[in-house]
């Protein structure tokens, strides 16, 4: 799934886990308002409501678009 460099060494972006926001599961950016980070991948899973379209997933950000917003990018989506 991974699509874009990942720097070991970068403090400004860094994996986490998350709540996405999102009418499906075919996007693989999402912009911040749209990314709840929580603390572990039980949080994620825990909170995850299709219901709500609230996915758990692994994220990676956030970083800078061209457009100057902020962004987080899909590693992967959580699953039971």
């Amino acid at each position: 799934m991974q699509e874009f460099p990942i720097d070991p060494d970068s403090k400004l972006v860094d994996r986490c886990y998350a709540l996405v926001y999102a009418a499906g599961r075919k996007r693989a950016r999402f912009p911040e308002n749209c990314v709840q980070i929580v603390d572990s991948r039980e949080a994620a899973l825990a909170g995850a409501n299709e219901a709500e379209r609230r996915y758990p997933a692994v994220v990676y950000g956030p970083s800078r678009s061209s457009e100057g917003l902020r962004l987080y990018y899909l590693v992967e989506w959580l699953e039971n």
